[in-house]
């Protein structure tokens, strides 16, 4: 539990990290300070997740004077609670984004969709930020029509200079992954997977060492973002700024009306096994790389670093936590290693992310001096670190890449915010059918 004195933010709960394998295991942090009292800074940050750090980091990099604050603990949201997988590229295709947006979109977009795996490397080496990073992510095949897609992705890639992955073979998937479920896959040698809510400390004490300031468990009431110098108020404190970043992504709530309406919360879930053991997790994933497999409901697994089995996937269109989290991973765990059927689950926990109608993440600016940053879409450990520096480059005042990426036009959901859960549950369950047809 959290000392009193730090209240009890309504969203987060007493603002304590969720139950999550994550947190049992994170590297020992500070309690930062409370925000009280008015305070003045040049550039504001909301938001201690992975875009909101990523964002001070850079900024602090360059000189400037940055504060963050965050309303419950640092990487309480999905930078905390991932699947610890590192995936290039955005959920939208580069296919898409090219018939969307146009060709020059998408070979902007294929410049940076590798940028964001660079930059986890680049932090972890920099500040000895440890997180147990380790290389190599595979997209698994049920189905030939899966397998298919990876083919074309594959060409499509390596069209745009993307030279790092690899196409799989039923065969060739065994030495990744013990299973008879899938019909092959495709390894990207620049992915990779780590201890999410341990690299998001390691990357707010890399802020603290260069003057940055944290201030947590400071959920924040009120933003007024067209003032010239844009400021947000707390219970008991406020900030006044010269720029203000945006960084709350699925959780900012009804804070910014301006954004409210462009996302909408998804929650996923994460189950941990009890420690297998060296012999028995090498058995079952002898490289030790990551899995995520192509359904439009996805199961995600990993082994952490006291080997266990990290095993994640379902969706809540909303946010919503389901009732029984084990239960709604257990059986989809078992198809893909059936020898498991005995494990004992120690961890469980659920955590959204903010998804956009497009599936491409959002950037702009709203007033004169506030930017922001979300809808990732369930490819924000990537993506919201090269966000945050695409942000910082144009705060600091080269807003070439920012431009380009805010023009691209954003798609409400249909009917709303009325309509868009039942929109996207329709939506899910037709995609879910032809995963079951293997259409």
């Amino acid at each position: 539990m959290m000392p009193p004195s730090h209240g009890s933010p309504s969203y987060a709960g007493n603002g304590a990290h969720t139950g999550s394998y994550y947190a049992a295991s994170a590297n020992p942090a500070p309690l930062r300070p409370q925000l009280q009292g008015l305070h003045e800074t040049e550039i504001c940050v909301l938001g201690a997740g992975y875009s909101g750090l990523s964002t001070a980091l850079h900024l602090a990099e360059k000189g400037h004077q940055v504060t963050v604050i965050e309303g419950a603990r640092i990487g309480w949201g999905a930078s905390g609670r991932n699947g610890g997988q590192i995936v290039n590229g955005l959920n939208a295709s580069l296919q898409t984004i090219a018939r969307r947006y146009g060709q020059d979109t998408a070979r902007f977009v294929a410049g940076l969709v590798m940028e964001g795996g660079d930059i986890i490397r680049e932090r972890v080496a920099t500040y000895g930020i440890q997180c147990d990073l380790k290389p190599g992510n595979v997209f698994a095949a049920l189905t030939g029509a899966h397998l298919r897609e990876l083919e074309e992705r594959w060409t499509l890639w390596r069209g745009y200079g993307i030279d790092s992955q690899q196409m799989l073979d039923a065969g060739q998937m065994q030495a990744h992954v013990a299973s008879d479920r899938y019909v092959g896959g495709m390894i990207d040698h620049k992915g990779g997977h780590m201890h999410p809510l341990n690299l998001a400390l390691g990357e707010a004490a890399a802020l603290e060492s260069l003057g940055g300031t944290v201030f947590e468990m400071s959920p924040v009431v009120s933003v007024d973002h067209q003032a010239p110098h844009p400021s947000l108020k707390t219970a008991q404190g406020e900030i006044r700024a010269k720029v203000l970043v945006l960084c709350g992504n699925a959780y900012l709530g009804h804070v910014v009306p301006a954004l409210e309406n462009r996302v909408m919360p998804v929650s996923t879930q994460i189950m941990a096994t009890e420690p297998l053991g060296a012999e028995r997790a090498a058995a079952l994933m002898p490289s030790d790389v990551c899995i995520e497999d192509l359904r439009y409901i996805l199961d995600y697994y990993r082994m952490s670093a006291d080997k266990r089995l990290l095993f994640g996937g379902g969706t809540v269109y909303g946010g919503a936590d389901p009732s029984d989290i084990k239960a709604k991973l257990w059986g989809n765990m078992l198809k893909v290693f059936p020898q498991l059927d005995k494990v004992r689950i120690d961890y469980a926990w659920s955590g959204n992310f903010a998804l956009s109608f497009s599936r491409v993440p959002q950037m702009g600016r709203i007033g004169t001096n506030t930017y922001f940053a979300h809808g990732y879409s369930g490819h924000g450990v990537t993506g919201s670190h090269t966000f945050g520096r695409i942000l910082a480059e144009a705060i600091h005042g080269d807003s070439s890449r920012f431009d380009s990426f805010a023009a691209v036009p954003w798609i409400p959901f249909p009917g709303g915010r009325t309509f868009r859960v039942p929109y996207s549950v329709i939506g899910s369950w037709w995609y879910g059918l032809r995963d079951r047809l293997g259409i």
